[in-house]
């Protein structure tokens, strides 16, 4: 029997000790990226003993990457970033400047030519979408406005980073990197153009074709009710549009598979295929992330520690710093300012495909790729002691600082109704609490019957918009007495919470009864258990989704079916 099987041997060593680093990674409160990366390291030609084949390793770390790119795709929301897009865009982008400044700064200082410094420090400047995303929903604040916010800013940062990768191939002989097909030409700017002529060709080709053939493909498939088939469908949809977009229209792998991912959204069966991919884009990322760890020489740590220090400043103090200030500048919280710096004070899968892109084209060198490598592990490995410091850090410098303490109670002026606000919204209106998908369909229902009402959303930007069309509105948490108080709870006639708030629906009700105890309070709920606690305590009139779901649905039937059945007798 042939026992020379790299691929299986690189399989079953990555796997294997992935499994094991992940689990004592997680059990050690650190995210299991950091794990998989130090799997990597072990494995890889920088460490005595076992080495995989770093070739293979290498191509499957392509498909990491296609399914890595096509999940971020899958669940890429431009809805959530128009929510938040006032703060989050120019934050993003001056954000990522600074630290891509800092990180050339450096880089040219250490003797670097300036082509590597500038892919060096956007390296550094775009965080991880997998580590702040388990990051927010581990503390239970990623459907938060805070979160909202970080996340909106990171997808910003995706973007744009999706737009380096695509002009660094055909910018690498200006950046002093080897001069590929795409840069060959005289005239760079024509090469650009070229580029972006070939990317808007193949967007609007997924955009138009993509968003109508795709469906239409895995509803065909869908209807053979085989999951496997829907199954391969998903993910030989993601391979093969990754490819034929770099073969056909020059753009990378990444690229294509994101689109692949954010045209299959559109679908109706965006959720399935979310969950019937998650598996194989689990697996593959994690050999993306060991492939990674291969690359990495931990030497550097030992050599050159001034280096890695400065790597490791510039993630959590400069970005963070720069996060800090932008959102105060935008005259949000203390403690959103510090919630927003901490999610982005770390790099990692974008900053790896970056850094081996940079690699690959002789742009950036090796130690870049180590130095991006040793910033990302420790910055990871470090993110959630800096969000368990938040609360004591935030409580501390309020004690101490005289201007902490006005920034964290200063006056929005979103907050409060304005004096110019019409009587009628301030005696006997109706208070609607969240202004969401069902929050805007009861808002629309009152204005077709001209009943005032107030609106008392988190989302500062939707104040904003809705003060801008004459409506009344307060921005802040309802669960907030102030907030409910703003909204001129004791004259109304009327509570309606459209949010799903399990946790702050009842002290908006407490609240309400207090000021009010003539108000009618009308709750929404998504858990049976709850609306039967809530109709039991006698809290308001309580709504579960499911329920008036079954209530529309047998109501349709009956009427339907009751004629026909009074006609045969």
């Amino acid at each position: 029997m042939d026992h020379h099987i790299p691929l299986i041997t690189t399989l079953a060593a990555g796997f294997g000790i992935a499994l094991l680093l992940g689990f004592i990674a997680e059990k050690l409160k650190i995210p299991a990226l950091v794990g998989y990366l130090l799997a990597g390291i072990i494995i890889g030609p920088a460490t005595p003993g076992f080495v995989a084949d770093v070739q293979l390793a290498g191509q499957l770390s392509e498909i990491g990457v296609m399914l890595l790119m096509f999940g971020v795709g899958l669940h890429f929301s431009l809805k959530d970033l128009m929510a938040v897009k006032r703060i989050a865009v120019p934050g993003a982008v001056v954000q990522m400047t600074l630290a891509t400044v800092l990180g050339m700064g450096v880089a040219m200082f250490w003797g670097w030519g300036w082509g590597a410094g500038l892919v060096f420090g956007l390296c550094l400047s775009c965080a991880s979408t997998v580590v702040l995303l388990k990051a927010l929903e581990a503390r239970g604040v990623l459907e938060s406005q805070n979160g909202r916010i970080a996340v909106g800013w990171l997808v910003v940062e995706d973007l744009a980073t999706v737009l380096v990768l695509v002009l660094l191939p055909p910018l690498a002989g200006v950046l002093g990197g080897n001069v590929t097909e795409q840069s060959s030409s005289g005239n760079i700017w024509l090469t650009i153009v070229q580029t972006l002529l070939q990317v808007a060709a193949f967007i609007a080709l997924m955009l138009i074709a993509g968003r109508r053939v795709l469906p239409w493909l895995l509803w065909q498939v869908a209807k053979t009710g085989s999951r496997e088939l829907f199954t391969l469908s998903v993910v030989a949809a993601a391979i093969s549009i990754a490819y034929g977009a770099a073969i056909v229209f020059h753009v990378s792998f990444a690229l294509g598979a994101f689109f692949a991912g954010m045209v299959m959204r559109e679908s109706e069966f965006s959720h399935r295929a979310a969950d019937e991919s998650l598996p194989l884009r689990d697996a593959f990322a994690v050999l993306f992330f060991v492939s990674v760890g291969m690359l990495f020489k931990p030497a550097v740590l030992i050599e050159e520690p001034l280096h890695v220090l400065a790597v490791v400043a510039i993630i959590m103090i400069g970005k963070s710093i720069a996060a800090l200030g932008i959102v105060i500048l935008f005259k949000y919280p203390l403690s959103t300012a510090m919630i927003v710096s901490a999610s982005l004070a770390q790099i990692g899968e974008f900053s790896f495909i970056m850094a081996g892109l940079g690699v690959n084209l002789g742009i950036l060198p090796q130690e870049g790729m180590s130095l991006v490598m040793a910033g990302a592990l420790i910055s990871i490995a470090l993110n959630p002691l800096l969000f368990a410091a938040i609360e004591p850090s935030r409580r501390w410098i309020i004690g101490k600082s005289r201007v902490a303490r006005r920034l964290e109670r200063r006056q929005d002026p979103y907050a409060q109704l304005p004096m110019t606000t019409e009587r009628k919204y301030l005696e006997g209106q109706i208070v609607l609490v969240g202004y969401g998908r069902v929050g805007r369909r009861i808002a629309a229902a009152l204005d077709e019957r001209g009943i005032p009402y107030v609106v008392a959303e988190q989302n500062r930007e939707a104040v904003e918009d809705l003060r801008a069309k004459g409506k009344a509105a307060v921005a802040g948490n309802a669960a907030d007495p102030a907030v409910l108080i703003q909204a001129h709870i004791a004259q109304a006639a009327m509570l309606v919470v459209a949010t799903p708030d399990t946790l702050g629906v009842r002290q908006m009700a407490d609240t309400a009864r207090k000021l009010n105890p003539q108000i009618e309070i009308v709750l929404r709920t998504h858990s049976e258990e709850e609306s039967e606690l809530l109709r039991g305590d006698g809290t308001g009139t309580v709504f579960f989704g499911e329920e008036e779901l079954a209530k529309g649905m047998t109501h349709h039937v009956l009427t339907r079916f009751a004629p026909k059945k009074n006609n045969g007798h």
